[in-house]
């Protein structure tokens, strides 16, 4: 197949994220970047990523992670990132034609925007917004939850 249907180029859009316990925040992201385009493909954060950024193990496994993400109906490709940060070779080899960045992740649009035109990659970065707010789509959230409900 040569990535054409019906004469017009399919939009591929890319995600990044931990994704460490699947909530619903994450199924609202998912399905909003999905809507962007015909497909969807997903980078999870490498395990030493998450110790990096997050300053905690995952609770889960990257290879787990990406598991749970290839069952999900929206996505469509699945990776598991580089340990440190952006894989720009690997975004490249992925050739997005959208970057959707969720709404509480920490990226200027305009900056990685430009990150990604210096490393040859052309796409579009979009920012999903927040459907609503809410504890129930943040994981320290449920983990805090979980904490307080079963370690009396």
């Amino acid at each position: 197949m040569d990535g054409e249907t019906e004469g017009r180029k399919r939009i591929r859009v890319l995600v990044g994220g931990v994704f460490d316990l699947l909530h619903i925040g994450h199924i609202h992201f998912l399905s909003q970047a999905k809507a962007l385009g015909d497909e969807l493909v997903v980078i999870v954060a490498h395990d030493e990523t998450v110790r990096k950024r997050k300053r905690r193990d995952p609770v889960n496994t990257a290879e787990d992670r990406a598991e749970l993400l290839r069952a999900l109906k929206m996505v469509d490709e699945v990776y598991i990132g580089s340990p440190g940060g952006i894989d720009y070779e690997l975004v490249r080899r992925i050739d997005p034609d959208i970057v959707a960045i969720g709404p509480d992740q920490d990226f200027n649009c305009e900056r990685l925007r430009d990150a990604l035109r210096n490393h040859g990659i052309e796409a579009e970065v979009i920012r999903i917004p927040y459907l609503y707010r809410s504890d129930r789509a943040k994981t320290s959230k449920i983990i805090q939850r979980i904490v307080e409900a079963y370690c009396d």
